[in-house]
């Protein structure tokens, strides 16, 4: 006769007291938990710091997750084929390479100056957004070379409406007036 193999059977009392009941033969020895060499008895890993700590990060992480998840998304988003089989990001790219030879340094250095109050992190996508928005309006409107007013229009249609305060205060440090583009401002 075969016996089949059964595995130990852990058990917990009342103080946290770990004891094992051990399969034999024909029934199951107990062995009392003062005989296993680990007890949990008064040591206890969540308290104090330790405790606030991990509390933290159960609150902390789906944060995280979410606001970066949160962007990669838009980025997926961005990346989307539309109905003419190309993306935003594609038009974009499209419209800046289309345009490179147009671009002065003077031109690059004032594209440069006009994202300065972007964060750095942010800064090169945001000059890549605007300068294909530029280039866009340059190639619609036929340009042979980039002059101001396509810069500036580009740099305000590119930004969204709620940095545009940021976007006016930048025109004025560089002495730049914005009354005739009041309309692309609504």
């Amino acid at each position: 006769m075969r016996h089949a193999f059964l595995p130990p059977i852990f058990l917990v009392d009342q103080n946290l007291e770990v004891g094992v009941l051990l399969p034999a033969k024909n029934n199951f020895d107990f062995i009392h938990p003062n005989a296993l060499s680990f007890q949990t008895r008064g040591v206890n890993m969540l308290d104090g710091w330790f405790l606030w700590f991990i509390l933290m990060w159960i609150f902390a992480l789906p944060v995280l997750f979410g606001i970066g998840g949160f962007f990669m998304f838009r980025k997926f988003l961005k990346k989307l084929p539309k109905e003419d089989g190309k993306s935003d990001m594609d038009w974009e790219i499209y419209y800046v390479e289309n345009t490179k030879h147009l671009w002065t340094e003077e031109q690059l250095a004032l594209l440069n100056e006009l994202v300065s109050p972007v964060p750095e992190l942010f800064r090169d996508v945001a000059r890549h957004k605007i300068q294909g928005k530029i280039g866009e309006l340059a190639l619609k409107e036929h340009a042979k070379k980039m002059t101001l007013d396509l810069i500036i229009r580009g740099y305000i249609i590119a930004t969204p409406k709620r940095d545009h305060k940021f976007l006016r205060k930048k025109l004025e440090q560089l002495n730049i007036r914005t009354e005739g583009y009041e309309q692309l401002f609504q």
